[in-house]
């Protein structure tokens, strides 16, 4: 890991103490006018939605557009200069850290959930078990004491850090069945889950409602108590990046992110803060 984190990191703290001394958290935007254009992580996009919304109620002279893409969008894009900020759900290889120069920032922290469609009476698995349905090598939830019906799988791209964190840490790196359903974004899976009651995905924690059942793994269920307490392993962190140090308004952005009001939405939307 390149030493600049640290020192950014360092920096954004340091700064953070000095907004605590502001009357708003949102000041610091005060007089400041332009776009700011974020794009990455689709786990990060109510956060950001939210954030964005404040700052621009604060300041109609600026604009912030945020899109999705996955991590791997996010890292790239950011340090091809497309984009000011990019968003990640695992943390950027040292080679891409060197070769874009990116300097990267951790906001908030999340568990990667397997989820089933709430009609399943299957809610509860082993680590075995979950590896051997991704490989296509169970294909039935009758083998895992469901319905005699097949497993409908889903899974998200290769430039998804839900994906990455999933694939490491929940199947150790097992090969995925190529006829697994291929879904963009945490919205998408909870969508494809929600009208498939033979399915099986996975969301982030943050994102997990009425509308999808996280299901139990080696008997720890997924929830943001079990992630916090580390129980739950699948977890990650949520990760912004930008090109060298944070300047303007992205600087700015990623103070508010780490302000009491920024950590509020945080948890607000489900995640655990890390203030």
């Amino acid at each position: 890991m390149r030493p600049v984190i640290v020192l950014v990191t360092a920096l954004l703290l340091s700064s953070f103490s000095g907004l605590a001394c502001l009357a708003s958290d949102l000041d610091g935007f005060t007089g400041q006018k332009g776009t700011l254009k974020i794009a990455g992580g689709t786990a990060h996009i109510p956060v950001m939605k939210d954030a964005a919304q404040a700052v621009m109620e604060m300041n109609p002279e600026i604009k912030i557009t945020i899109a999705g893409g996955g991590s791997g969008v996010g890292i790239k894009q950011v340090g091809e200069g497309i984009i000011d900020i990019g968003n990640a759900g695992r943390e950027a290889t040292t080679a891409e850290l060197e070769t874009f120069g990116l300097t990267m920032i951790r906001w908030a922290i999340d568990g990667v959930a397997v989820a089933v469609n709430p009609k399943n009476p299957v809610h509860a698995l082993t680590s075995e078990q979950l590896r051997d349905i991704f490989a296509g090598r169970v294909t039935t939830w009758k083998d895992v004491g469901g319905e005699d019906r097949q497993i409908n799988l889903y899974t998200r791209d290769e430039a998804s850090g839900t994906r990455e964190v999933f694939w490491t840490k929940a199947i150790k790196k097992e090969v995925i069945d190529t006829k697994a359903n291929v879904v963009v974004s945490n919205g998408a899976m909870k969508t494809a889950i929600a009208n498939d009651p033979y399915a099986i995905g996975y969301v982030s924690v943050g994102h997990i409602d009425e509308t999808v059942a996280p299901v139990t793994l080696d008997g720890i269920t997924p929830s943001l108590e079990t992630v916090k307490n580390g129980d739950y392993k699948v977890a990650r962190g949520l990760f912004s990046l930008t090109k060298g140090d944070p300047q303007g308004l992205a600087k700015l952005f990623l103070e508010y992110l780490l302000s009491p009001s920024g950590q509020d939405i945080v948890v607000e939307k489900g995640f655990i803060s890390v203030q």
